[in-house]
């Protein structure tokens, strides 16, 4: 995939003034623009790191069945065997391979044992039941047997054995790893991966709208029970019809999105797909059922154009996930160097994820501490967790498992909750290790103050979840929490030891450019207008003026100028960011000032800039209070000329920086469009009247200025 070839503006949404949200001031950033490597650490905060990795991999080893080598999908806190859950799932097989590697690294585990491990785990993942046309994993089996689970335990209800692209995604990563870690199971594992065909998920009809396709959230091999909106297809061709999810995985910021780079990898999944899905949904009133207002641009990188949209927040501009989780936008980063692969998207983005989850936390909702994604309830059960303002869905993941925020979408409706009372926050430690490469002294921070104040740590490790309120802790260890925080702490520790496993030249080859061509409308702080010509203090001639400028890529400016506003100008903003306009100005003083209305209905104000507007530029002349000087010039009478005849430079000018450093000295006034006065014919008087009126008429100009910049 070639870069963007071109650049498309979208068009500019007529923005009325009422309901405009002018940028309020937000708290200074509080996560540094550079992250300290694990080197720049002290030791004892990477011997803190190396005890959390340490418990936290017992906790996953105390899951696992020493005969099948199948991790348990959660074990209580206690970590006693007898009270592992009775199913496990392919994601977790998978990150209990990537675990033990990272273990090893860690010296937790000898080689021996590392690699004795995980050939156990592989011999029993050789003989699971699974869907042989695409050689597709189901999605539960019995850890203690390898079988299928065919109903739930305890209830005994039926379980429609389904098909995961995502949890296939990720169990194929867990082999990837292994395949080059382990030289000994390599062969092995590579035939696992090899099998495996992510083109089973695939519908390359799904987006019609700009030819692309999408993949599906996983299918069914016989048609499931109490189970509607399914679709009979099957796009391999091969074997039997399958029932497909009715929903596709259609937004960028997911977890799922590493199904789709196994996929483009593999070559079983075109690289354009990766550009299909949505950075946002559109920002019109037709998707006003969407959580905020998104504003943005688009692009095109060849011949797929993208509407680079993103969600405002505290501030930050931000390509939004489904629910607003941390696991969703930096899950795959674990495994995929996103951030340095695509330096003008994820590289933006992953870090303002990471501050907009701190500063929910800490400043917003005020509980003390951050990280939220889906993870135990710890009132019971499980619950999805995140910043809900970062959510496309209108009812996102909340904080605290209540409190939905609805600020409304500009111009198309009203909110009903835009500034709530936040209840008893739940933070999930494994979604602030997720953070780690971003801003590793403030998650440090926040998981010591967790241990402290809250007891959520255990012999596993951080428990899954803690109510920061009530202080009610989910005494429990989920296998796939659990695997993220090993992910994180070991790429941090041993220099991305999983990304230098995961990454080939053919999955670089395939996924690098379509990455780094991308550009997110992502930003740190509101992009301000700002006027670049004419420059402050700029001197013009009357008439047309060029205004132009830098603007937020997508917005509208306008250009304002006179003590009432009387004139202005209106200019889309282009995907570069720069815009310009055309205003017609008299002689006089003026400042000039702009602001931009992005699609969000957010104004920006830039920085009022004077310019002074005259009919033409002087002749220079010395000082004539300087006795001592003789001039350089004497305006003359002609004896024939008409004494009440007008001098054409009658007018004053301040000559242009151009014009003062040419001449050396100031120009002084009268040097008008028709030569100098001895050339017009003036009298001796009515030069000298037009040089008292330019005195005073500067003197004037000099005061307006001044009080203006008062």
């Amino acid at each position: 995939m070639a870069a963007a070839a071109a650049v498309v503006v979208s068009p500019l949404l007529t923005l009325p003034a009422n309901g405009s949200t002018v940028m309020a001031a937000h708290p200074p950033y509080i996560q540094p623009e550079t992250a300290p490597a694990a080197a720049d650490l002290s030791r004892a905060q990477r011997e803190e790191l190396h005890r959390y990795l340490a418990d936290t991999y017992a906790s996953l080893a105390a899951m696992t069945d020493e005969t099948t080598g199948l991790p348990a999908d959660n074990i209580t806190g206690g970590l006693e065997a007898g009270d592992r859950s009775p199913y496990t799932s392919p994601t977790n097989i998978g990150g209990y391979l990537w675990s033990t590697v990272v273990a090893r690294e860690a010296g937790l585990v000898s080689v021996d044992e590392a690699r004795e491990r995980m050939a156990t785990t592989l011999d029993t993942v050789d003989g699971l039941a699974r869907h042989e046309p695409s050689g597709m994993f189901y999605n539960w089996y019995d850890p203690a047997t390898g079988d299928q689970v065919l109903a739930w335990p305890g209830s005994g209800e039926h379980v429609n054995q389904f098909l995961s692209s995502v949890d296939n995604g990720w169990l194929a990563a867990g082999l990837r790893i292994v395949a080059s870690a382990e030289p000994s199971l390599a062969d092995q594992a590579r035939a696992l991966y090899d099998s495996m065909n992510f083109g089973a998920f695939f519908d390359a009809h799904a987006r019609p709208d700009v030819d692309l396709g999408l993949i599906r959230g996983g299918f069914w091999d016989a048609e499931p029970e109490n189970q509607g909106g399914w679709v009979l297809d099957n796009y391999l061709g091969e074997g039997d019809d399958l029932y497909y999810t009715g929903h596709h995985y259609d937004t960028a910021v997911s977890e799922t999105r590493i199904a789709t780079y196994l996929g483009i990898a593999n070559g079983q999944i075109p690289p354009e797909t990766y550009y299909a899905t949505w950075r946002t949904f559109p920002s019109t009133c037709d998707w006003s059922w969407q959580e905020q207002r998104p504003s943005g641009i688009a692009r095109s990188y060849g011949d797929v154009e993208v509407f680079e949209g993103v969600y405002h927040y505290r501030g930050m501009s931000i390509v939004p996930g489904w629910g607003g989780s941390m696991f969703e936008a930096l899950m795959p980063d674990m495994l995929v160097p996103e951030a340095q692969w695509g330096e003008q998207s994820w590289g933006v983005n992953h870090p303002l994820v990471v501050r907009a989850q701190k500063e929910h936390g800490l400043l917003e909702a005020q509980y003390g501490y951050w990280g939220f994604s889906p993870a135990s309830n710890p009132h019971g059960g499980y619950l999805e967790y995140g910043v809900d303002q970062l959510g496309l869905g209108s009812e996102g993941y909340t904080s605290d498992g209540t409190t939905q925020v609805d600020a409304g979408f500009f111009g198309c409706r009203e909110g009903e909750n835009p500034d709530p009372e936040y209840g008893d926050g739940v933070v999930t430690p494994h979604a602030s290790f997720l953070g780690l490469a971003y801003d590793p002294i403030g998650v440090l921070d926040n998981a010591a103050a967790m241990e402290r104040d809250l007891g959520a740590y255990g012999p596993g490790g951080f428990y899954d979840a803690v109510a920061v309120k009530s202080g009610t802790v989910a005494e429990r260890y989920l296998s796939l929490d659990q695997s993220m925080i090993v992910a994180a702490i070991g790429n941090f520790l041993f220099d991305g030891v999983l990304r230098t496993h995961f990454v080939d030249d053919r999955l670089e080859t395939a996924l690098r450019p379509v990455m780094a061509a991308e550009v997110f409308s992502s930003s740190a702080a509101d992009v301000v207008p700002v006027l670049d010509s004419p420059q402050k203090g700029g001197h013009l001639k009357p008439g047309a003026q060029a205004l132009q400028g830098t603007a937020e890529p997508g917005a509208q400016v306008t250009a304002r100028v006179g003590d009432s506003n009387r004139e202005e100008c209106v200019s889309a903003v282009d995907a570069d960011g720069a815009w310009r306009c055309e205003i017609v100005l008299a002689q006089g003083d003026y400042d000039v000032e702009v602001q931009s209305t992005n699609l969000a209905g957010i104004i920006t104000l830039g920085e009022s800039v004077p310019v002074s507007v005259f009919d033409s530029a002087p002749e220079p002349t010395t000082d004539p209070t300087d006795a001592t000087t003789e001039p350089t010039s004497r305006p003359t009478v002609e004896p024939t000329a008409d004494p009440s005849s007008e001098s054409t430079g009658g007018s004053a000018s301040i000559p242009t920086q151009e014009e003062s450093d040419s001449s050396g000295a100031e120009a002084a006034p009268g040097g008008g469009a028709g030569g100098s006065l001895a050339n017009t014919g003036a009298s001796v008087a009515a030069v000298i009247g037009a040089a008292v009126i330019a005195m005073v008429s500067g003197a004037v100009m000099l005061r307006r200025r001044h009080q203006a910049r008062v």
